[in-house]
C-alpha cells in the first residue's frame, strides 16, 4: 500500500487530532486498541485453520473408547465405554462411521447385548465428528421422551466432548428440548414411530431406527413408519446411514428378520479353545444333564468337547463377523447375534438353561424365550382348530356363570340387519367361559335395536355361586355405520362401552391402543373429537385365541385348568363353532418377495370370532392382562369363590339393583358388596 493511499495520523492541532484527545485516547490507547484488534484476528484465523483441518479418522468404536462416559443412571456398569467388553459391537460402529461404505446395517439381537448403546455411541460421534441431521426413532412418542431423558441425556452431561457442543437446556438459546437437540452443524431429533408428524419432520442424513419390531403397523394410518423415516434420507444419496436395530418377533411379521434376510447375514465366528475351529455360536450345542441347568456347556462343532463359560471372554475377543449370505442390495449389511454370545457377568449360559426350561409348556414363554434368547423369530401357528374338535369338548355348564368365571365382558358385532353379541365369563389366568350369545334384529337403523343393545347393559347373569354380575365392559365394532355407533357409545358414557376399530397386524406389546377421539355426529349435531374410539389389533387376539382353543385339558378331573383354557357350553351349535374357527392366518409375498402373514376368512361368516376379539379387547381395556393378586382376590371374594363361613339360618335379602359393571352377591347381614375401583 503506498504512503498516499493509506490513512494518515491526525497531526498536532487538527480536528480529528483534537476529537482524539476530547476522547481521552492517547498513543497508549491506540496500542491497546491494535493489540486487542491482532488478538481478534488470531482468534478468528485460529477458529478458520480449526474449521478446515480434516477432523481424526476416527471410527465409531474409536471415538467411543476415546470419550464416552456411561452414565449410572443408565449402565449398569458406570465408567469409561469400553469396546473390549462387547468386541462383537466393533465391526456393528464401526460400519456407522463416514468412511465406510454401507448405507443400511441392520442388527437383529438378542435382549440385553449393548445394541442401544452402540447406537447411542453413533449418537455421540455425530455430535462431535460428522455433524448432520439425525432422526432417532423409538416405538412411540413416550418412549422417545423416555430415552432422551434416561440415556440422551447422561451421554451429554458424562461426556465433556459432547456436553461442551450441546448446550443445556436451561439455555435461553439452548435449542435443546426433550426430543430435540441442537449441536454446531446438526441436530437431533428424537420421535416415536406412532407420530408421522415426527417422522416427516426434516430431512436427515442419519436415522437411527430401535426395536422396529414394536412400531405400529403403520404411523397415524399414513403408512409404514420405517418407510416413512427412511424417506426423510433420500436428499443425502449416498452420504446417508440408516441403523436398524430389533429384537425379532414373529416369523413372516418381523420387520428386522425381513431386512436381515435381505443383507449379507453376517455371523460372528468364535474359536473354539480347545481345537481352533471357528464356528457361530447355536442354542442347539448348548447342552446340560437332564434338571441340572447348571452344568451348561457349549460342545464345539469340530471336536465336539464341552466349552466352560469361563472360555468366553477369550473366544469373543478372537471372533470375527463372516457374510454367510449374499445381499440382494450391495450397501445392505446385517448382523445376527444371541444371549449365548453375552459377556461374562451379564446372560451366563447357565441361566439361560434355565430360561429355556422354565418356558416349556407356554407357547406364550418360548415365544418370549426364542426372541429374546437366541434372537430368532418365532412360528405363529394359525391353523384354526377343527369345529368338530371343539363341539366335542363342549360341556353343560352348572350355572350360567361357572365357579372360575369373576367378571363379564362382551363384544358386539354390527351387521347390516343385526347386532350379534356374545358374553364371556373370564377368571385368573385369562380362563373364560362363553356366557351368552344374543342377536338384535334390525340393524343400525333401527332405534328398537339400540334400546335392547342399550338394555342389555343392565341385563344381570348368574354366578354358581349365586353371585349376580353385569357386563364390566362391552367392546363395539365401529368398521359399520361408525357415526351411529359413536353416537350410540357417547349416550351411553365411557364407564360400560368402549367403541373399537380392528387393525391388520401384530402388537404384542400394547394389543390394544388410545383412547382416541374422533368427531361424532348426535341428533343431527357434529361433534369435534366427540367419542372415544380404541384401536386393536385383531390379528394378535386371533392368535391367542386359536393357541387357547388348542390347549389340552388335564387328565387329572380335580387339576386346575391351564391359563387361557377356553370353556364351550353345550348349547353352542355348529354354526357358531365354525364361525369361531372361520379364519387362517397365511403366509403371503409381496412384490419385493418379503414375506408376511395375514388372516383370511375361510368361510363368509365370522361373526363368533370377531365378537370373542372385542370381548377379549375389552379385558385389555379393563386393565385384567395386569391385575395384581389383590384384585383377583377381591374379584374372587365378591363372586363367593372365597367367602368366610355363612350361618345357615341367616335368610339371604332380595339383590340389590347392580350397577354398571358391578358383581354382587346375595346380600346377607354383615356383608358390604363393592365395586373394584378399576371397573368404577
Amino acid at each position: 500500500m503506498s504512503e498516499s493511499s493509506s490513512m494518515p495520523w491526525p497531526t498536532s492541532g487538527s480536528r480529528l487530532h483534537e476529537e482524539y484527545h476530547d476522547n481521552s485516547l492517547n498513543d497508549h490507547d491506540l496500542t491497546d486498541g491494535l493489540d486487542l484488534a491482532f488478538d481478534g484476528a488470531e482468534d478468528i484465523l485460529r477458529a478458520w485453520r480449526g474449521g478446515v483441518r480434516p477432523d481424526p479418522d476416527l471410527t465409531v468404536s474409536q471415538w467411543a473408547d476415546a470419550h464416552r462416559k456411561l452414565s449410572s443412571r443408565a449402565s449398569a456398569e458406570p465408567g469409561r465405554y469400553r469396546t473390549a467388553r462387547t468386541p462383537y459391537l466393533r465391526e456393528i460402529m464401526d460400519a456407522l462411521s463416514p468412511s465406510h461404505p454401507a448405507q443400511r446395517v441392520t442388527f437383529m439381537k438378542a435382549a440385553q447385548v449393548g445394541a442401544t448403546e452402540a447406537g447411542n455411541n453413533w449418537i455421540g460421534f455425530v455430535i462431535h465428528h460428522a455433524p448432520g441431521p439425525m432422526l432417532a426413532v423409538l416405538p412411540t412418542v413416550e418412549m422417545a421422551k423416555r430415552t432422551s431423558r434416561g440415556r440422551i441425556d447422561p451421554l451429554i452431561e458424562d461426556s465433556p466432548a459432547l456436553r461442551e457442543r450441546v448446550k443445556p437446556a436451561r439455555s435461553r438459546d439452548a435449542g435443546n428440548s426433550m426430543l430435540s437437540k441442537e449441536f454446531p452443524g446438526g441436530i437431533l431429533v428424537l420421535t416415536g414411530a406412532n407420530s408421522a408428524t415426527g417422522l416427516r419432520s426434516m430431512p436427515a442424513r442419519y436415522v437411527f431406527l430401535d426395536e422396529v419390531d414394536a412400531y405400529p403397523a403403520s404411523a397415524d394410518e399414513e403408512g409404514d413408519p420405517v418407510t416413512l423415516a427412511e424417506a426423510r434420507t433420500t436428499t443425502f444419496a449416498h452420504r446417508r446411514k440408516v441403523f436398524m436395530v430389533s429384537t425379532p418377533t414373529i416369523r413372516g411379521l418381523s420387520r428386522i428378520e425381513r431386512e436381515f434376510e435381505a443383507s449379507d447375514q453376517r455371523r460372528y465366528f468364535v474359536p473354539c479353545p480347545h481345537c481352533g475351529t471357528m464356528q457361530w455360536l447355536q442354542f442347539e450345542r448348548l447342552r446340560w444333564d437332564k434338571g441340572r441347568p447348571e452344568m451348561a456347556a457349549y460342545h464345539c462343532e469340530g471336536c465336539e468337547r464341552p466349552i466352560a463359560e469361563h472360555h468366553k471372554s477369550q473366544m469373543l475377543e478372537r471372533g470375527e463377523w463372516r457374510a454367510t449370505a449374499a445381499p440382494t442390495d450391495p450397501k445392505a449389511i446385517g448382523f445376527h447375534l444371541s444371549a449365548l454370545y453375552s459377556p461374562i457377568g451379564w446372560k451366563s449360559w447357565e441361566q439361560i438353561a434355565r430360561d429355556w426350561l422354565a418356558a416349556q409348556g407356554s407357547d406364550e414363554m418360548l415365544r418370549a424365550a426364542r426372541n429374546t434368547l437366541l434372537g430368532e423369530t418365532w412360528t405363529e401357528s394359525g391353523e384354526a382348530p377343527e369345529w368338530q374338535r371343539l363341539a366335542d369338548r363342549r360341556v353343560a355348564f352348572a350355572a350360567q356363570i361357572p365357579a372360575g368365571g369373576l367378571f363379564l365382558t362382551a363384544g358386539a358385532d354390527v351387521q347390516k340387519d343385526r347386532i350379534e353379541v356374545d358374553v364371556w365369563a373370564w377368571g385368573r389366568g385369562l380362563e373364560s367361559w362363553l356366557v351368552d350369545h344374543i342377536v338384535i334384529p334390525g340393524g343400525p337403523d333401527d332405534p328398537a335395536c339400540w334400546d335392547q343393545l342399550t338394555a342389555l347393559l343392565g341385563q344381570t347373569w348368574t354366578h354358581e355361586n349365586g353371585a349376580i354380575m353385569t357386563l364390566a365392559k362391552l367392546a363395539i365394532d365401529t368398521g359399520y355405520e361408525s357415526a351411529a355407533v359413536y353416537a350410540w357409545g357417547r349416550k351411553q358414557g365411557i364407564a360400560q362401552v368402549a367403541p373399537v376399530k380392528g387393525v391388520e397386524g401384530f402388537n404384542r406389546a400394547t394389543p390394544v391402543s388410545g383412547p382416541t377421539f374422533v368427531d361424532a355426529t348426535v341428533n343431527g349435531r357434529k361433534l369435534k373429537r366427540g367419542a372415544r374410539l380404541w384401536t386393536v389389533a385383531t390379528a394378535t387376539f386371533k392368535a391367542e385365541t386359536y393357541r387357547y382353543l388348542r390347549i389340552e385339558r388335564p387328565s387329572e378331573p380335580d387339576a386346575p385348568n391351564p391359563a387361557g383354557t377356553i370353556h364351550l357350553p353345550d348349547w353352542a351349535d355348529s354354526e357358531w363353532l365354525k364361525q369361531l374357527v372361520a379364519e387362517q392366518l397365511v403366509t403371503i409375498r409381496d412384490r419385493r418377495g418379503y414375506a408376511r402373514q395375514e388372516w383370511q376368512k375361510m368361510r363368509e361368516r365370522n361373526e363368533a370370532l370377531d365378537t370373542r376379539i372385542y370381548a377379549r379387547a375389552a379385558v385389555w381395556i379393563l386393565g385384567a392382562d395386569r391385575f395384581d393378586e389383590r384384585m383377583w382376590r377381591q374379584l374372587e371374594k365378591q363372586a363367593g369363590v372365597e367367602t368366610v363361613a355363612i350361618t345357615p339360618t341367616a335368610a339371604p335379602e332380595k339383590p340389590t339393583t347392580p350397577q354398571a359393571g358391578q358383581v354382587t352377591t346375595p346380600r346377607r347381614r354383615g356383608w358390604k358388596i363393592s365395586t373394584p375401583k378399576y371397573m368404577e
